[in-house]
């Protein structure tokens, strides 16, 4: 009975450390605030990636539905700079997903991936196809 209640004990500890760590791990802008060459249209393992018309001011217009996200925040760039890193945070262990957003002429490339782990469940395609429905819409 002691052993079993010492495992519990060690599991939970290692639970909680890695809940903290998932949480308050430094985000580097020099390697999440990058997009790569070949963006196109395709949904990764871990992420996803879209490009779309967006014409002059797109990237302002998407910034604001993409700040307007609940746990959003903008780790690098800016709408002056033409690309922008946001963090947005799972709502329960806060997880976090990297987006990078740029816009090169009329188009606007989306990489949306996530930190830990392998796949995502579809969880950034979702959210990033929620982003453009908005940006289509208005």
């Amino acid at each position: 009975m002691r052993i079993v209640v010492i495992v519990l004990l060690v599991v939970l500890v290692l639970a909680v450390g890695l809940a903290v760590y998932v949480r308050v791990a430094p985000s580097d802008p020099d390697r999440w605030h990058v997009m790569p060459d070949d963006v196109t249209d395709r949904d990764l393992e871990g992420g996803v990636m879209r490009v779309v018309d967006a014409g002059a001011g797109g990237l302002a217009r998407l910034h604001e539905i993409i700040t307007d996200t609940p746990r959003t925040t903008v780790l690098a760039g800016s709408v002056e700079e033409g690309m922008i890193t946001y963090v947005t945070r799972s709502k329960v262990f806060g997880f976090p997903d990297y987006t990078t957003v740029q816009q090169s002429g009329g188009k606007i490339r989306l990489y949306g991936r996530l930190r830990f782990g392998k796949s995502d469940l579809g969880v950034n395609a979702k959210r990033v196809d929620g982003w453009l429905n908005r940006f289509r819409q208005g």
